[in-house]
Parts: structure tokens; sequence; C-alpha cells
């Protein structure tokens, strides 16, 4: 696979020269800063608003939030993870779908316990649930525990697999870019 890598050379001047970069890092910082806005913007204005017209329509769906709590996501993609490995191990190799697929449960499963373990804890902002009853609806730094809201756990599982196959796979992109 690797056997011809270094014989081609580019024989034109047009080329990138020494040093210069590919990754449009202008183009990242301004959406970096558009998404920072629009989370704060979301964060103070609309996030306890929906919590209020939406807590009683919640009470009713307790059933959804334990068939797809994170436990159980979890335990699904180290099934998905264990199956892949298995197939690696006899077959000896992956297709590209595959191994997409494997890395990105290993991602997500890294980014939940990152996520479950560090984040919630330094950020500390309290869940829904709380902030109906009470609680203020802001950061408490380095003061939050596990059941904290931010960042949600099922966005660092969904988020992570999303970029880590999208960026494995390309034929993806459509479809989690949704």
């Amino acid at each position: 696979m690797l056997q011809g890598a270094g014989r081609t050379r580019q024989k034109s001047s047009s080329g990138l020269k020494e040093g210069t970069s590919r990754f449009p890092w202008s183009r990242w910082l301004l959406w970096l800063a558009i998404c920072a806005v629009a989370a704060a913007v979301s964060f103070l204005y609309f996030d306890v608003a929906i919590a209020l017209r939406v807590y009683g329509l919640l009470r009713l769906a307790k059933t959804l939030a334990t068939g797809f709590g994170s436990a159980v996501l979890l335990s699904i993609e180290a099934a998905v993870v264990l199956v892949l490995v298995l197939l690696r191990i006899t077959r000896g190799r992956l297709t590209p779908f595959r191994e997409a697929t494997l890395l990105a449960c290993l991602t997500s499963i890294c980014a939940y316990a990152i996520n479950d373990s560090a984040l919630k804890l330094f950020f500390g902002v309290p869940n829904p649930a709380a902030v109906v009853h009470g609680a203020r609806h802001t950061f408490h730094f380095l003061h939050g525990s596990r059941q904290s809201s931010f960042p949600s756990g099922h966005m660092a599982l969904s988020g992570s697999f999303a970029g880590v196959f999208m960026r494995l796979y390309r034929r993806s992109v459509p479809l989690f870019s949704g």
C-alpha cells in the first residue's frame, strides 16, 4: 500500500510552498466565534424558557429517557466494538465502513468518559429539573457533579461519533451534517 508513496513529486512551482498550511484557519476561527456566540445566546435566553415550557411533557416520557440512557448507548457501542474487533482478528482486515464505525465508537466512548468525569465537574451547570425547581441556570465552575447538564453526555456521544465517522467515511457527511 505504501510502496510508491515517496516516488511522486510535484513538478510545478504553483503548488504549496514549504511552511504554508492547507488548513483554513481564518474560516475555522470565524465559525468557532459564530458557534460560541450562538451557544451563549441560547444559554442565556432560550434554555430556561424551553425547559419551563416542555417540563410537563418530559415527565411523561421517562421511559424514553431510560431506554436511551447513556449506559444503554455505551453498552451498544461497546458491543459493536467487540464484534468489529473480533472480525478484525479473525479476517485480518475491516472494510472502510467498519473501520470508521469501530474508531467512531471508541472515540465516542472516550469522549463520554472525559465529559462525565471532567467537563461536567468543571462547568457545573445544574440539570433542567433542578433549574425548573429554582436552581440558578448559570455556570458553577469547579462545583459540578455527574448529574450536571452541560456538556450533555448524549451530545458528547453523538458529536464525537459523527465527527470521526464523517472524517473517515466521507460518504456519510450529508447524513451526519443534518
